[in-house]
């Protein structure tokens, strides 16, 4: 049993070394812009640059509507594949994972294949148009985490005995999916929100292709000219990821303390 726990926290350390030291390092050179002294110079370059508070608020943007757009898709299809087709389910869940083994690249040189300026619906002609693109290509990107989500959420409930209560006091499907079935996977759909917002915020592939002002291109092309500040940059994007991960957590334990309240 010793020996056990002896290789189980051995395994633990490497991980955390394997993990936490090429983050040191990373925020160790951030914080050596100026020579001979550590500071804060290069995140103070990186906050005031007009570009990143452009590019990371297009992508704010982007992942809110992206985020309403998974809602709107996944929660209905999850509910409705439970409470009616649970022979689709195999395949519903084999055409969400498909984004996890399709290239991002694949997919947005098939939207500008299927788009562009020449076809019946010319989106890439216009800013709109692109940005309405890139919103569907970040939907599909994070399709595999909010369907799981959603899904899981879905599971923890009783969606038959429900709809049924609801029709029961005469409520019809859309007052049933948004104030019966929407509130008890609330965490659940919190929990696949806040990993969209995390794809969003570093996406590159797509954003590049497509021409559009993201956060994603923005660091790729600090990195390409910049020492000290792609570093810092790097930080700040590690920091908002794992605070969408923290949120999830959080969400996540809150709503256990209130079950267990209930």
């Amino acid at each position: 049993m010793s020996t056990n726990r002896f290789w189980a926290w051995l395994a633990l350390a490497f991980g955390m070394i394997y993990f936490f030291v090429p983050l040191i390092a990373t925020v160790e050179f951030s914080l050596r812009m100026r020579r001979g002294v550590y500071s804060f110079d290069a995140y103070r370059v990186v906050l005031s640059d007009p570009n990143f508070h452009a590019t990371f608020g297009y992508s704010v943007v982007m992942a809110l509507l992206t985020i309403g757009m998974g809602v709107i898709l996944v929660v209905p299809t999850a509910y409705w594949v439970r409470l009616k087709l649970p022979r689709w389910r195999p395949i519903i869940e084999f055409i969400t994972l498909l984004p996890l083994v399709i290239p991002a690249i694949v997919i947005v040189f098939g939207y500008v294949r299927m788009f562009n300026t020449s076809s019946i619906l010319p989106l890439t002609g216009t800013a709109s148009g692109t940005n309405l693109l890139l919103m569907l290509g970040y939907t599909t990107l994070a399709l595999p985490y909010m369907y799981r989500a959603v899904d899981t959420g879905l599971r923890a409930i009783d969606v038959a005995t429900l709809t049924e209560a609801a029709q029961s006091l005469g409520a019809g499907w859309f007052t049933i999916m948004t104030r019966v079935i929407l509130p008890n996977v609330l965490v659940a759909v919190l929990s696949g929100a806040f990993l969209t917002f995390a794809i969003v915020i570093g996406e590159f592939t797509m954003a590049a292709l497509l021409n559009r002002p993201a956060f994603g291109p923005y660091m790729q092309l600090l990195g390409a000219n910049r020492a000290y500040e792609p570093a810092a940059l790097a930080v700040i994007a590690f920091a908002i990821t794992w605070a969408c991960m923290g949120l999830i957590q959080l969400v996540t334990r809150f709503s256990r303390h209130t079950q267990a309240a209930r």
